[in-house]
């Protein structure tokens, strides 16, 4: 019998909006959204989990969501707002995935509703895996609150748990139907909230956009010092850059390629070694300028651009290292994250690392001397003056 092949294309479609003071009564962007999603006429729900330190920064926001609901009452508002803690927590304890699909099953939501998640980076890959598992998919709207998820991984279309001490070892690709940057949320920030979400504007462009790149060494002390309309450019232009990846590249990650991911291989064992203590934007800068150093020891990327590099970072106020960042023989627990991120990309290690600012070249192997020595560079220089 002739064997059968069948092939389609699925398109996806989402916008990034920004706005501010989304649940204001006067602001109708969500409601005009939720208007113009239901083409059928059938009635909808809207279901919302959020992050508890949201809740206890923004005390009025439940109120606000309900009252918004009752004026604006495209669909019908599940009273009962799920509160849940934010942080890595959330996706490291399954009780609080279990916690959202009860919630599916008790208020009866369905496929052509919404779960709405605000709050942090984790917070969302945990709201956005239930969501695309429920039911085999509920609709997901996504309301950051922090800098890194404003600017990435709240516009991505990546979904997660951690699990096996894994991170993001259970997860899918499924985007999101809509994503609210809403600048209000970022006021209440600290100081280590504020700055970590720089570190992945800092990846991207240095990556793919050197332009971008030369406006964050000239606006690293507005950042530092918390301006908030140059932070809205910083998020605008990073969720742009991210977003025309997600176009143009391999946004389901077919492929062993993971560009976005510079920085990432020693910043995800970092963050496990450290049980979460160090923010992922803090983990990020860290593992850049370690991948940096070493881009420049490979013979790769200029003594001249890996000090700009470095600089930016302590403008910013990061940290260029960590005592767990170290090469010790062998068994280094910084190479057995070499190996899980191998493993995590299907077997074939590809890193990006740095040929010269705003572009990125890829590898698949890395030198243990030399990341031994970029390590130990790293240590020397760790809280000292910007290089000369």
């Amino acid at each position: 019998m002739e064997h059968l092949k069948q092939s389609f294309t699925v398109e996806y479609r989402f916008n990034v909006f920004f706005t501010s003071s989304l649940f204001s009564i006067e602001n109708l962007l969500i409601a005009d959204f939720l208007e113009e999603m239901n083409t059928s006429g059938a009635a909808k729900k809207i279901f919302f989990v959020m992050d508890s330190g949201v809740a206890s920064a923004h005390p009025e926001l439940c109120q606000q969501i309900k009252a918004y609901f009752k004026k604006h009452n495209q669909v019908e508002l599940v009273e009962n707002i799920l509160i849940v803690p934010g942080g890595e927590i959330i996706k490291n304890e399954t009780k609080h995935f279990d916690a959202v699909l009860d919630a599916v099953n008790s208020y009866r939501i369905d496929r052509h509703s919404y779960i709405a998640a605000i709050g942090g980076g984790a917070l969302l890959d945990m709201v956005g895996y239930a969501a695309t598992v429920a039911h085999r998919g509920i609709k997901h709207i996504r309301i950051p609150t922090t800098v890194l998820s404003q600017n990435d991984s709240g516009i991505g279309v990546k979904n997660g748990i951690n699990y096996f001490n894994k991170k993001n070892f259970l997860g899918t690709f499924s985007p999101p139907v809509a994503v609210f940057n809403d600048e209000k949320f970022l006021s209440t920030l600290s100081d280590r909230d504020w700055r970590s979400g720089i570190a992945e504007a800092v990846k991207v462009a240095l990556i793919k956009d050197l332009t971008f790149f030369e406006w964050l060494e000239n606006n690293a002390k507005q950042l530092a010092d918390r301006n908030l309309e140059v932070m809205n450019y910083q998020i605008w232009k990073c969720a742009a850059l991210h977003m025309d990846h997600i176009k143009s590249g391999d946004p389901f990650e077919r492929g062993s390629a993971r560009p976005l991911d510079f920085g990432h291989w020693s910043a995800h064992k970092l963050e496990y070694l450290t049980n979460f203590e160090i923010r992922h934007g803090e983990a990020v800068a860290m593992g850049i300028a370690l991948d940096t150093v070493y881009s420049n020891l490979a013979g790769m990327l200029s003594t001249a651009d890996t000090h700009r590099v470095l600089n930016l970072l302590t403008a910013l106020g990061f940290e260029l290292t960590h005592p767990l960042l170290q090469v010790n023989g062998d068994e280094s627990l910084l190479l057995k994250g070499l190996e899980e991120f191998r493993e995590h990309l299907g077997g074939e290690l590809t890193i990006t690392l740095l040929s010269k600012l705003g572009v990125g070249i890829e590898v698949h192997e890395m030198d243990a001397k030399l990341l031994q020595q970029a390590a130990l560079q790293l240590n020397k220089l760790s809280n000292l003056e910007p290089i000369n």
